[in-house]
């Protein structure tokens, strides 16, 4: 398929913000363990997962109201571009030499800023493509962000494995400069979508009606919209399903390093598996998005759920060794691509599209809420029993509630 120019560099910008989320989710955790050094594992997940919870928790709130404030034209790239430029500034100041909770802090702020800035970039999706083109252009999206975010974490990995003893730098040095060429990449990836992008679909303001006026009449509309949303039984079903599985994929991708360190796996191990994860990822979501619309956007992502729970049970139960953890980065690579884009698009479908940001807000609430649920049942269980793998293994119920959830929609919605 033959993209347009504003798909082209919508796609771009998930190629810009993934090298941060595989350089958080990967080398981040180690590099709070090197200087959090007072913690033990289980210290270690639980104030990881604490931070994840925050950082959720803060998005979760924020999104309903700007998201329906940036529904107004004109609004929406205001609203993503002053969110990017928070992560950004604090993806760089990341760079900078300090203890492990103050730099905890400075990476909160960043995420809040990273995810916010992906929020009003998925209601962008509405905007830049039609619905039939929808589970393509999305999957692109995930796939061109899985393999272009490798290059700069290649080039960061090669800076921090072989600076020491190359270039004779410290090895935290190599860290702190890898946060700086993440940022660079983000932001050259980011300029064509804020140079293209127009907003299609707006709501107007009233006549006699003001921006300030109309900041009051959106906290009495979250109301309405939830009693929308309550009102239409597929997406009333599907966003409470969502929000139980993401959960789950969410949970597994922030946690993953995390607990390999607890394990007592390599750093080296975990982070050349997770950059395999990436390579696998991307054909894989290419092929979710041409196979959704060859059996149905509904189906595949049923289907990417069942996987996830296989993945969680073989985590808890199998996971000791490097070796299964190059097995676990495969089996999430195969699926995490395909079950976040085909939940992106699926979406779109189902809301009114004038109102996208606002319905993507709360979309985006059940997304970040289920992720503070997720990483806060991890933690309460970790630090309960003292054991990482009972705290992965919950993670599993809430898996298994969205699909019985999904299955329920597809009664009504049937398979596509």
């Amino acid at each position: 398929m033959k993209y347009t120019k504003q798909e082209r560099n919508w796609v771009m910008y998930d190629v810009g913000n993934s090298a941060l989320v595989l350089f958080n989710t990967s080398v981040v955790p180690i590099y709070f363990d090197a200087i959090n050094t007072a913690a033990n594992s289980a210290e270690l997940v639980t104030a990881w997962a604490n931070a994840q919870t925050i950082a959720s928790l803060v998005v979760a709130l924020l999104m309903p109201i700007l998201g329906s404030l940036a529904d107004f034209a004109g609004n929406k790239i205001k609203f993503f571009l002053g969110f990017f430029f928070t992560g950004l500034v604090l993806c760089f100041a990341q760079a900078i030499p300090m203890g492990a909770m103050p730099f905890l802090v400075v990476y909160v702020i960043c995420t809040i800023g990273l995810n916010s800035s992906m929020t009003f970039y998925d209601a962008m999706l509405p905007d830049i493509t039609t619905d039939e083109r929808m589970d393509t252009v999305s999957s692109s999206g995930y796939a061109w962000g899985y393999i272009g975010s490798c290059v700069p974490f290649i080039v960061c990995i090669a800076l921090i494995l072989g600076g020491p003893a190359a270039l004779n730098l410290d090895m935290l040095l190599c860290v702190r400069v890898s946060f700086v060429i993440t940022g660079i990449w983000w932001l050259t990836f980011t300029l064509p979508l804020v140079r293209t992008y127009k907003q299609r679909y707006s709501k107007e303001l009233a006549p006699g009606e003001t921006f300030g006026s109309e900041v009051m009449k959106t906290f009495r509309g979250l109301g309405v919209t939830m009693r929308r949303i309550a009102q239409d039984k597929a997406i009333l079903i599907y966003m409470i399903a969502f929000f139980f599985y993401i959960d789950g994929v969410h949970t597994v991708i922030s946690m993953a390093t995390t607990y390999g360190t607890s394990l007592g796996i390599d750093s080296t191990q975990l982070i050349l598996a997770l950059l395999v994860t990436q390579f696998v990822a991307f054909p894989s979501a290419i092929a979710y998005g041409k196979l959704s619309g060859k059996y149905g956007t509904l189906r595949m992502i049923i289907i990417a759920v069942v996987a996830y729970v296989a993945i969680v049970l073989f985590a808890a139960f199998f996971l000791k060794t490097a070796v299964e953890f190059w097995i676990l980065a495969v089996a999430v690579g195969l699926f995490q691509g395909g079950i976040q884009a085909l939940s992106r698009s699926y979406f779109g479908k189902l809301i009114p599209k004038e109102r996208s940001n606002e319905y993507y807000g709360f979309f985006d609430i059940f997304g970040r809420y289920a992720s503070v649920m997720g990483t806060l049942l991890v933690s309460v269980v970790t630090s309960l029993t003292g054991d990482a793998s009972l705290g992965v293994l919950s993670i599993g119920i809430l898996l298994i509630v969205g699909l019985v959830m999904l299955i329920r929609l597809s009664r009504i919605k049937g398979m596509a």
